[in-house]
């Protein structure tokens, strides 16, 4: 494909949104409250599974000010259930979660009813005095005690075993008989989640005459989540509008479908009136999706040189309560991922989803990649460390070489065809961190004591796909005051949107970057949207403004023709003007002479994936006294193909490289064997602050363009934190080899890598 030329693409401008945010003037779902608003508060569940009895609503009912308490019986005798956006593994059909429970419970946090009231507080008054009767039945716990299934969330699936594949690629029985060396190890990932900084929210308006709902405080995939919640409210699709305002962060959690989805717009229709939520932060950890808890059995294959001939191994993913929209995608691509950027002649990977009594499970950024990535590079590290190979030679061995692109790695995913890496040079990448880092140097001080302090380093590769097609739309109108709105399907969670789409749509049309006017994600904009995921909202998004800035360029090209009495053909566009010969009219001239405005539309189509890749690398301290460890350097380097605007490509490095390293030490979702989560709050839930971790480095590249995008763009938004635990937990180990400590599982807190150290001095 052609590359469009650089001018405002490549410049590190500064982001457009920031002016409002830092001035107090974004208008997030909180600031939105129309006239004669209600408020909502969400019964939800304090028992892990049971019976619903009773649900007495008289007490409640009896407060001023409190208007309706909604449960499963004001919904009716069908109650809707959620429908599957990704990842349509087979059974999982039979474990979707309904808009409310009936008749039974089955995680703490599970809506019951709703109370709408005057404020918030009076609703939350009301939740204190409604009487629920549950009688509570065995939690399940954890998935060791899912597959036993001694007790049962669905008893008409008689299981808790959502579903159950293989996927392999080559004949990894004979690589495994002729290698000779093998190694099997277990390993743990930790549930978290990814905690935005904006909690969710929704303001539905129900206009009786006109037949039309109105939901403010959407986002990511509104344009899915519209033709759901018509669905369930019987609505055409088209009577409803779902509005994007600003988003306090997203990280894959926020914008999905949830119950509060259909109950908040449901509600609203029911009593005729406006109702806002807004969720509070307890209810945030409770109820929104939780990610990453898989445990890994996988075994390696090698000759004695290190050259790996096999993988094989076993996924064991806790899915919560339900399968919700996208929770699938955790353990079908920890499975994918675990080739990582290799050259693997034979993989085979067995996957099973079980169901807890626990909040449901969805994708939190890089979902299955930061996973894989730990459980194959921790057990490369013992594989190189038993072979005496130095880790980082042992993985320039296997990294696939540019020359060896496109590169198959087979259907290790049953909803997906075969997939392939497309362009890039993973050891240029890698050798550049290496460089960056200093690792020859630094790999000195590996497993050494230097005032009171043990030191270690490591260097991961990653592989990172992004830009999930399978189209994206954009509208551009050209006003008579010049400037152009477009109009996108495209979602925005933060992440600086509106200053990429300007930049490509500068270039396009050759413009200003002050003559555009940006709006994403509502409903109302585009025919039809797939909004922000993946990584896709540049690689799709962008290469949308291009088509449509072709279109628009055509557009005035025949406008101006019609005011000059020529051919469109002798019409040149450029510089915010049209001309042909002498005769030259400013785009707002034109657009006013052609009524007050011009219009095009276009879709980009593609279902190429784009796979951006790069390494990390970590060197770490020890206090042996206290498992307390200080992160010194930490360097991640990307190559996503074409940065549109490097300074915030840089940004979300070093954000998805933090948000990974609290994921290693702090985030933490602690359960009980009651299923009862422990700590719901700030106070018990820890994330890293802004002094937690300053030694932090990212290196953008631009080595390899995508070839499946006019930008030549790849996504950037999760290669930061893919590896992050990976090379931490290297580098741990590498500190700690004097010891023999070898961590197999996350988190890796203090009081864990303190208790890991005495085991290690008792044996």
């Amino acid at each position: 494909m052609t590359i469009v030329p650089n001018t405002l693409i490549g410049q590190g401008l500064e982001r457009t949104e920031d002016l409002r945010f830092l001035t107090g003037t974004g208008t997030f779902v909180d600031d939105y409250e129309p006239v004669g608003t209600l408020h909502a508060a969400i019964l939800r569940s304090s028992v892990a599974h049971g019976r619903i009895i009773e649900l007495n609503k008289n007490a409640a009912l009896k407060i001023p000010g409190v208007h309706a308490v909604l449960d499963a019986a004001d919904i009716g005798t069908d109650i809707p259930s959620i429908p599957l956006r990704l990842a349509p593994l087979a059974g999982f059909e039979k474990y979707l979660q309904p808009v409310i429970a009936h008749g039974k419970v089955r995680y703490v946090g599970e809506p019951v009813a709703i109370v709408l009231a005057d404020s918030r507080a009076l609703a939350e008054d009301a939740l204190e005095v409604l009487d629920l009767t549950i009688n509570p039945l065995e939690a399940i716990p954890d998935w060791t005690a899912a597959e036993r299934d001694a007790a049962v969330l669905f008893e008409q699936n008689g299981t808790n075993v959502a579903t159950r594949y293989k996927a392999n690629i080559g004949d990894v029985d004979a690589q495994f008989r002729a290698a000779d060396y093998t190694r099997r190890e277990k390993f743990r990932a930790h549930r978290h989640t990814a905690l935005p900084m904006e909690t969710r929210g929704i303001v539905a308006e129900w206009d009786a005459v006109a037949g039309r709902l109105k939901v403010s405080g959407a986002t990511k995939v509104n344009f899915f989540n519209r033709r759901a919640l018509a669905k369930m409210l019987d609505l055409p699709e088209s009577a409803i509008d779902l509005l994007e305002l600003d988003v306090g962060g997203g990280f894959g959690v926020r914008g999905e479908f949830y119950p509060e989805d259909f109950l908040i717009p449901f509600a609203a229709r029911k009593v005729n009136r406006p109702v806002k939520w807004i969720e509070d932060r307890r209810e945030h950890l409770l109820a929104i999706n939780h990610s990453r808890e898989i445990d890994c059995e996988l075994e390696i294959a090698c000759r004695n040189d290190g050259t790996m001939m096999a993988l094989r191994g076993k996924i064991h993913g806790d899915m919560g309560a339900y399968i919700r929209t996208n929770g699938g995608v955790v353990p079908a691509k920890a499975a994918q991922f675990l080739h990582g950027p290799y050259r693997l002649p034979a993989i085979e990977v067995e996957v099973a989803a079980y169901m807890t009594s626990k909040t449901p499970v969805g994708t939190y950024r890089a979902p299955g990649r930061f996973e894989a990535n730990f459980f194959r590079e921790r057990l490369m590290d013992m594989a190189a460390r038993d072979l005496g190979i130095d880790p980082v030679n042992f993985r320039r061995k296997n990294l696939i070489t540019e020359a060896e692109l496109p590169y198959s790695i087979g259907q290790l995913v049953p909803y997906e065809t075969e997939t392939q890496y497309d362009s890039g040079d993973y050891v240029a990448a890698f050798e550049r961190c290496l460089a960056e880092f200093g690792y020859e140097e630094k790999k000195t001080l590996a497993g050494k004591r230097v005032a009171g302090r043990y030191h270690g380093v490591a260097a991961v590769p990653f592989i990172e796909s992004g830009g999930a097609g399978p189209r994206e739309n954009a509208r551009m109108t050209l006003g008579s005051d010049g400037i152009v709105t477009i109009g996108m399907g495209s979602s925005a969670l933060g992440q600086g949107l509106e200053t990429v789409f300007a930049q490509i749509a500068g270039d396009a049309l050759s413009l200003p970057f002050d003559r555009f006017r940006i709006l994403h994600g509502s409903t109302t904009l585009v025919e039809e949207g797939f909004g922000t995921y993946h990584s896709r909202a540049v690689v799709m998004g962008g290469s949308a403004i291009l088509e449509t800035a072709k279109k628009l360029q055509q557009a005035i090209r025949e406008a101006a023709a019609i005011q000059f009495g020529c051919g469109a053909d002798t019409v040149i566009v450029v510089d915010g003007h049209a001309t042909s010969d002498d005769r030259s009219l400013s785009f707002g001239e034109i657009a006013t002479k052609a009524g007050g405005a011009i219009v095009a539309e276009a879709t980009f189509s593609n279902t190429k994936r784009t796979y951006s890749y790069g390494a990390h690398a970590a060197h770490v301290a020890i206090d042996d006294r206290t498992g307390h460890v200080e992160v010194l350097d930490y360097v991640a380097v990307e190559d996503v193909g074409r940065a549109i605007n490097p300074a915030i490509v840089h940004g979300q490095a070093l954000g998805a490289l933090v948000q990974g390293l609290g994921g290693v030490f702090l985030d933490h979702l602690i359960y009980d064997e009651d299923a009862q989560l422990l700590n719901a709050s700030l106070a018990d839930y820890l994330v890293p602050i802004a002094t937690d971790f300053p030694n932090v480095r990212g290196v953008t590249l631009e080595l390899r363009p995508s070839p499946s995008n006019p930008l030549g763009a790849k996504g950037a938004g999760e290669g930061g934190i893919v590896a992050v635990a990976a090379t931490i937990t290297n580098a741990i180990a590498n500190a700690l080899s004097p010891l023999g400590v070898e961590p197999k599982a996350l988190p890796l807190t203090p009081p864990v890598l303190w208790r890991l150290i005495q085991e290690a001095r008792q044996r």
